[in-house]
C-alpha cells in the first residue's frame, strides 16, 4: 500500500508538471543537478527522490558537452553536485572534474557496466535512433536504417544536432561510423559525407528540438535516441522508431559527482538512490531506458535486444580519435 501511494504522488507530479515539485519533500537541504535528460524523463524520478529523502533539487537542463564546458569552468567554485547523464565518450575525456564514488548498488550492476574508474558510475543503457513521422513521410519512401537518408527527396527534411555539444548527436556519429564502415570507423566517412550533404545545412539547438521537430511534421526523419521518441508513441503521434538494419551500438549513460561539489553527501545519497533497484525497475518498465543492472526484468516497453542489429565499438579507440572525429565532421559540415 505504501509503494502504492508513493507511485500515485509521483504520476501526479509527474503530470502537474509544476516546478521541483515534490511529494513531501522540504528545503533544509539541497542538490544541484546538471543533466542532459529531458524534464518529462527524470521528474518521476526527482520526485520520489525529493519524497523519500526531504532533499530538494534544483536542475539545469543543456546539452552534455556545454554542461562539461560550464563545470569546467565552474571548477573553482563549483555550483553543480551530479552531472546526471551523458554518454561515455563525451564524458570520459573529462574525468578529472568528477570526484570517485562506489555506489552502494555496484555488486548488482551487470558485469559490463561497473565502475571501473572511480568517477564514472553506470545509470542507464541507451542507443542511437532513428525518429520517424509517418503521417508526413511519403509513402513511397522507406526508412530502414542510415542509407535511407541519403534519398535527394529527404534533403532538408532531416533533423539532427550537433556532435560537438550532444551526446546523442557524437553516438550517432560513432554508430555511423562502425554501421557504415562495415566495423571499420574510417570506412564510414564516405558516407558521412554524403549524409551531411542531404542534411542540406540545417543544425537543430538540442536533442529536443530534433525530437519535437520530427513529432510536429516540420522534419520528417530525426536522429535521435531511443527513449526520446517514445512518450509520443505512447500517446498515438503518428512516430515510429526505427534501429538501423545497418547496427545499433548501445552506450551506457552515467551519473558523475563533480570534484569539489557543495553538497557532496546529497550527491552520493543521489547516485545510489537512483541506481537502486526501486528507481532501475521504475525506468526500465515505465521510462523507456533500459536499466543497468542484472536483477531488473526487461521492460515490454522496448524492443527485445535479440530482435536489433547489435554492433560494438572500442571505446577506448573512440576516445582516442572522439576530439579527431568531431573536427573532421565540422570540416566536412562547414565545407
Amino acid at each position: 500500500m505504501k509503494l502504492l501511494k508513493k507511485l500515485a504522488c509521483l504520476i501526479v507530479a509527474a503530470v502537474v508538471m509544476m516546478p521541483f515539485m515534490s511529494c513531501g519533500a522540504d528545503d533544509r537541504e539541497v542538490l544541484v543537478v546538471y543533466t542532459p535528460f529531458r524534464d518529462e524523463f527524470i521528474r518521476p524520478m526527482v520526485n520520489a527522490f525529493e519524497a523519500e529523502t526531504g532533499i530538494r533539487v534544483e536542475l539545469t537542463f543543456a546539452g552534455t558537452g556545454v554542461l562539461i564546458e560550464r563545470i569546467r569552468a565552474e571548477a573553482a567554485n563549483p555550483i553543480a553536485d551530479v552531472l546526471w547523464g551523458g554518454m561515455l565518450p563525451t564524458v570520459v575525456p573529462a574525468i578529472h572534474l568528477f570526484e570517485n564514488h562506489t555506489s552502494v548498488n555496484e555488486p548488482y550492476m551487470q558485469l559490463a557496466f561497473r565502475n571501473t574508474e572511480g568517477p564514472i558510475t553506470r545509470f542507464n543503457l541507451n542507443s542511437s535512433v532513428l525518429m520517424v513521422n509517418t503521417q508526413q513521410l511519403p509513402s513511397h519512401i522507406q526508412i530502414r536504417g542510415y542509407a535511407d537518408l541519403l534519398n535527394p527527396e529527404l534533403r532538408g527534411r532531416i533533423a539532427m544536432t550537433d556532435p560537438n555539444t550532444s551526446a546523442s548527436a557524437f553516438d550517432h556519429l560513432v554508430n555511423k561510423l562502425y554501421a557504415m564502415g562495415g566495423g571499420d570507423p574510417h570506412a564510414g566517412w564516405e558516407f558521412v559525407e554524403a549524409f551531411i550533404y542531404n542534411v542540406g545545412g540545417i543544425m537543430l539547438g538540442g536533442s529536443s528540438a530534433v525530437i519535437n521537430g520530427v513529432a510536429s511534421g516540420e522534419y520528417w526523419v530525426g536522429l535521435t535516441f531511443e527513449e526520446g521518441p517514445m512518450p509520443f508513441v505512447q500517446a498515438g503521434a503518428p512516430v515510429e522508431v526505427i534501429y538501423m538494419e545497418e547496427g545499433v551500438m548501445f552506450m551506457p549513460d552515467g551519473i558523475h559527482i563533480v570534484r569539489g561539489a557543495r553538497n557532496i553527501d546529497n550527491a552520493r545519497t543521489f547516485v545510489d538512490f537512483v541506481t537502486g533497484r526501486y528507481i532501475q525497475s521504475m525506468m526500465d518498465h515505465y521510462l523507456f531506458r533500459r536499466t543497468v543492472r542484472s536483477d531488473v526484468p526487461p521492460g515490454d516497453g522496448l524492443r527485445p535486444m535479440a530482435q536489433i542489429n547489435v554492433i560494438e565499438g572500442d571505446l577506448q579507440y573512440i576516445l582516442t580519435n572522439r576530439n579527431a572525429w568531431l573536427q573532421r565532421f565540422q570540416e566536412l559540415w562547414e565545407g
